[in-house]
């Protein structure tokens, strides 16, 4: 039986009065998509599964940690971050914590059709996400533990440079234009705008408390960051380089911890924003014109990171972490149509082929 959510008519009357096509009522297109590529962070491998039995269809290695991940813009290869530090996380005494092995940092590269690890390059110290220049040849990957960008060259797999940001870097998104790369910091509370070819930063943007991520809009003029502490999202003005508002998020049936924004993934038509929480559970939509919150979709699963969309724009698919599974999640009917247990720390998701 599907998982309900708090989806109802008026949420629909809210989408319609937008001028946003939910469906409300009418059946999904089918998904386009083959398989998910989840990261487990607990258990070093990359999950496959199929999306037409919803069912884990393969396991694949990858080594320690693997968390942020990228297709090739062929969709042929995975890239997978691996950082051989250990994991800590709320209510860890670091100084218990094992030392580092500095060996198994690195982004390992996935041969789909192979299914297996072909090759691991450079990508600096605990690298936690990255982001895939235009072009498919650079990867822009944020090293943690050292506050710094660094930029590998996919062709050599080699550093060819490093750009310093603020404390803890995280989410790592490249402008649609390709000419700004953007960092976000969650020890310093802000965004860093590095130019791609200089590798100067040109702009430092205060956001609210602990920013995870950032999504921009397909014309590149706007961005949106999410606050994990603050259950909020920092709009950017990308050509000021500066804060344009914020956006509050709320569930429709309330948890404890409130929404806890995550990760994001934007509707293949632009409009949309879809928001993990966290140990919120949930998805947060956002119209991207009004930039306001239009809906909630409650019970996806626990602390749900990882969020990615289909092509069609029909489904959303997050990785939950504390209820170690995937959720496949039906936006036009708000359900959670299936959700497929995988173990360990799902952290990542991508959909491909």
């Amino acid at each position: 039986m599907p998982f309900k959510s708090s989806f109802t008519r008026r949420a629909c009357l809210t989408l319609a009065t937008l001028g946003i096509a939910a469906g409300c009522g009418s059946r999904a297109a089918p998904r386009a998509e083959a398989k998910l590529y989840i990261s487990d962070e607990e258990n070093g491998v990359v999950v496959v599964v199929d999306l037409g039995a919803a069912r884990v269809v393969a396991s694949i290695p990858v080594g320690k940690r693997p968390r942020g991940l990228k297709l090739s813009r062929d969709n042929k290869l995975l890239y997978v971050a691996l950082s051989g530090s250990p994991r800590g996380g709320p209510g860890v005494d670091e100084s218990k914590l094992p030392p580092a092995d500095r060996s198994a940092d690195g982004i390992g590269v996935v041969d789909l059709a192979k299914g297996a690890l072909v090759r691991t390059i450079e990508s600096g110290q605990d690298p936690e996400t990255f982001d895939l220049s235009p072009d498919g040849n650079t990867l822009y990957v944020s090293n943690e533990e050292s506050a710094e960008l660094a930029v590998v060259d996919l062709a050599s797999g080699k550093i060819r440079g490093r750009a310093h940001v603020g404390n803890e870097p995280e989410g790592v998104t490249v402008t649609p234009d390709g000419k700004l790369v953007f960092v976000t910091s969650e020890g310093s509370n802000e965004v860093t705008a590095v130019d791609t070819q200089t590798l100067a930063v040109v702009a430092h943007v205060p956001t609210g408390p602990r920013p995870r991520s950032i999504a921009f809009t397909p014309d590149g003029r706007t961005g949106f960051v999410t606050n994990e502490n603050n259950a909020s999202l920092t709009v950017v003005d990308v050509a000021a380089s500066k804060p344009a508002g914020d956006i509050k998020l709320h569930l429709a049936s309330p948890m404890p911890a409130g929404p806890r924004p995550m990760g994001t993934a934007l509707s293949p038509d632009g409009k949309l924003l879809y928001v993990s929480t966290g140990r919120g559970g949930s998805v947060s939509i956002v119209d991207v014109a009004s930039r306001q919150q239009v809906r909630s979709i409650d019970g996806v699963g626990d602390r749900p990171w990882g969020i990615a969309v289909s092509a069609d724009g029909t489904h959303l698919y997050t990785a939950n972490g504390s209820s170690h599974d995937v959720s496949i999640v039906n936006i036009e009917t708000g359900n959670v149509d299936k959700r497929v247990a995988l173990g360990g720390l799902p952290w990542g998701v991508v959909v491909g082929p």
